[in-house]
């Protein structure tokens, strides 16, 4: 489990997390939401101990994480959004440059290579510099890379950033296969559709704060579960309705041109998130 107690972040004046309290269960798929300053980024290199908490802690299985811990920071891999790798180097020259980072027997860097390059569907490839692969074949070594050393906890920062939609399928089915297997993954992702397709439970953060901690489904009720989307002279507008009934009756009012459909968590973060949190 990972719990957050007060964790803080400053930069001179700047507060990047604000007193953010959070735990997340293990096996848990969680979502970090919020528009860009929220402190998601913040919060990741924080979990990772690549920047050092200004007050508060981390535990993970009730241990206090530091960058003296050696035995807890083992439990986490994580998975940033630029591309951190040699671009002259092939998947199992990455593969092992990472296992060796981590003093692991070079026999096991080879059997792991093997398992994780075909479970990622990636061992056709294994001779390819990472300078000749496509954008979701590199996604797919990071993760693979990150899984080397059999992490408990897996952090994604944007990790379907720039995909194509086809990639970022690939990648959301590789992401669940993954917590199948029971580990704890903590995404940040600004595509509201791969949160609410992963997600067991998302956190809404602004300005370094938690918000609000809930399931997408629960949010999206809490909206209303139907939209009508009426086109006007000002643009869109927006409805939502917690039964089918309702909506189709304000609907059959309308004189104008509007839709029905279900909503999503983006009307979710558009309403609740995006109005609200810039309007502060």
């Amino acid at each position: 489990m990972i719990e957050t107690r007060d964790l803080t972040k400053t930069f001179d004046n700047f507060t990047a997390v604000d007193s953010l309290n959070l735990k997340i269960e293990k096996g848990e798929f969680f979502g970090l939401l919020g528009p860009n300053g929220a402190g998601k980024t913040t919060t990741i290199s924080l979990l990772s101990t690549l920047l050092l908490p200004t007050k508060g802690e981390i535990l993970i299985d009730g241990q206090q994480l530091t960058r003296q811990r050696p035995d807890l920071k083992r439990k986490i891999s994580v998975i940033t959004q630029e591309y951190s790798m040699r671009q002259d180097m092939n998947m199992d020259e990455i593969m092992e440059y990472q296992g060796r980072l981590y003093f692991m027997p070079r026999k096991q860097i080879k059997e792991r290579t093997e398992e994780l390059l075909e479970f990622c569907d990636l061992l056709k490839f294994r001779k390819r510099t990472v300078r000749k692969l496509s954008g979701g074949m590199k996604r797919k070594l990071m993760v693979c890379r990150a899984l080397l050393t059999d992490p408990e906890i897996l952090l994604l920062d944007e990790p379907t950033a720039g995909m194509d939609a086809l990639s970022r399928r690939q990648m959301w089915n590789l992401l669940r296969k993954l917590n199948e297997k029971n580990l704890t993954i903590l995404l940040t992702t600004h595509y509201m559709e791969e949160a609410q397709s992963l997600c067991n439970r998302v956190a809404l953060m602004d300005h370094g704060k938690l918000e609000e901690v809930s399931t997408p489904s629960a949010l999206i009720e809490s909206l209303g579960a139907y939209a009508v989307d009426e086109m006007t002279a000002d643009g869109t507008q927006n409805h939502y309705f917690h039964t089918r009934q309702e909506a189709i009756r304000y609907l059959e009012e309308l004189t104008g041109q509007a839709s029905l459909r279900e909503t999503t968590l983006e009307d979710v973060f558009v309403e609740r998130a995006g109005k609200h949190l810039i309007s502060k």
